[in-house]
């Protein structure tokens, strides 16, 4: 069953090579930016969700094996969120500092997209096995947790975002809620 992780793996990266593929074809419509933008975007809760469904997921249908791509989901989780970042600094702002900057005193909901991010750098950077070896084990539970927090700003940033139809940020709310909740019951 060697084949099951890379043939996740090459699922994982399906969203970036389709992303690639309308690029190429022209066909990401009339605002490109905005296109990358919401679809990384999309793609970085949908990992983020998955990768908290993997311990009910596991629990409740009596797959403990799951666990072993819980790590590879939450990194593509940091990779779209990457993305979404990226697109936002670079095509959007040209990595001009001082708009950006005047662009999240402005608009609350970068700042709670940027938080959700920036609380996913140090589970990305923390990943490894020699880190969790370094940590221990309760310690680095214990900063892992913060996905939680991350995904609700993640919520936050894209409910602030919609201007008028919010049923996707309350459905991924949604999921969000009963997937922390499994974890608090």
């Amino acid at each position: 069953m060697k084949w099951i992780k890379p043939a996740v793996f090459a699922l994982c990266l399906g969203p970036a090579a389709l992303l690639a593929w309308r690029a190429f074809h022209n066909g990401l419509g009339a605002n490109p930016i905005e296109f990358i933008t919401h679809a990384t975007g999309d793609w970085t809760m949908r990992f983020l969700l998955i990768t908290l469904a993997v311990t009910p997921a596991r629990r409740l249908l009596g797959w403990p094996g799951l666990i072993r791509y819980r790590r590879m989901l939450g990194l593509f989780a940091f990779f779209y969120g990457t993305l979404h970042a990226l697109t936002y600094f670079w095509l959007d702002k040209f990595f001009d500092v001082h708009e950006i900057l005047q662009d999240v005193a402005k608009r609350p909901f970068i700042t709670a997209g940027f938080t959700a991010f920036v609380l996913l750098v140090p589970l990305a950077i923390t990943s490894t096995k020699g880190w969790i070896r370094r940590m221990g084990g309760k310690r680095w539970q214990a900063l892992h947790r913060l996905i939680y927090a991350s995904i609700v700003a993640g919520v936050i940033h894209y409910y602030w975002l919609v201007k008028s139809d919010v049923r996707l940020p309350l459905m991924y709310a949604g999921i969000a809620a009963v997937l922390l909740g499994y974890r608090l019951v």
